[in-house]
């Protein structure tokens, strides 16, 4: 498996730069407090194993929760890179949008760096060749709370769709079993902290 994390921030304000998680957002299904609503997210029913995923990531066990997924099939070609990804005919991929469960967001970047380094490296003993799992840290918005958060971008290829879903739900389960066991998110600043210092 490969595996990988890095950040995009950029503009220091929502809007300018890099993209931001807007975490409670119109559609947003809170998972953690009423998992029956698993069958809301259409993605699920689309990939069932994303939704064992979701579960898992915002399970009582998990130091986490989640904002947003999505499930696509992109081009072989965006996805080129080292072994087996560039004859491969088929490509299926999904992201999920994590936040800490205390605090709501990482109040630093440097706190989602280390949740992301620790998620790396609990991962890379893994043999799937043929699936990558990328963190990318964010800036996110939860409500008052403004900070970091950290979107999973995992993906598989097969030489059908069978096998590249085969691989995916492979990569869903590892992915998983490896969440860190705390997220330390410190302190975020709410909007009207920000506003008020800044006056």
């Amino acid at each position: 498996m490969e595996v990988d994390w890095e950040i995009e921030v950029g503009g220091g304000t929502p809007g300018c730069g890099a993209p931001v998680i807007d975490a409670l957002w119109p559609g947003f299904v809170d998972l953690r407090q009423n998992p029956a609503r698993i069958g809301e997210i259409a993605e699920t029913a689309a990939f069932p194993p994303l939704a064992g995923l979701l579960l898992v990531l915002n399970g009582p066990a998990s130091p986490l929760w989640t904002s947003k997924c999505d499930l696509w099939e992109p081009e072989a070609a965006e996805l080129a890179g080292p072994g087996s990804r560039e004859s491969a005919s088929s490509v299926l991929a999904c992201y999920v949008d994590l936040l800490p469960l205390a605090g709501q967001v990482f109040a630093q970047w440097q706190q989602a760096e280390a949740f992301c380094r620790e998620w790396v490296a609990r991962l890379a003993s893994d043999r799937l060749p043929e699936c990558r799992v990328e963190l990318i840290v964010r800036q996110a918005i939860a409500g008052q709370a403004e900070g970091f958060g950290v979107t999973a971008y995992l993906s598989a290829t097969g030489q059908a769709r069978s096998t590249a879903a085969e691989s995916l739900a492979a990569a869903l389960d590892a992915f998983a079993a490896a969440i860190p066991s705390a997220a330390a998110p410190g302190k975020a600043a709410s909007k009207l902290q920000l506003k008020s210092t800044g006056e």
